[in-house]
């Protein structure tokens, strides 16, 4: 799934919402908030058929897009 796959209002709603979106290949995925004095319990999610996932605790959204993997992009919220 790459992101032109994820409907077109959720995609914007994440970039508008979320603080950050990261880009997996993979459908498990972990977030600890960035670490530091900031960064919270490391929690694992799976990326389920709508193609991404948000945390529970700082909102990071998870997309599934293998062409991107491993990129993280601020949203400037």
């Amino acid at each position: 799934m790459t992101e032109s796959s994820i409907d077109p209002a959720i995609m914007q709603r994440l970039k508008q919402s979320a603080p950050e979106i990261c880009y997996s290949q993979s459908h498990t995925v972990s977030c600890d908030g960035g670490g530091g004095a900031l960064g919270h319990p490391r929690v694992y999610y799976t990326i389920g058929t709508q193609g991404f996932v948000e945390c529970g605790y700082c909102d990071r959204a998870f997309v599934l897009d293998a062409a991107r993997d491993g990129r993280c992009e601020s949203t400037g919220e």
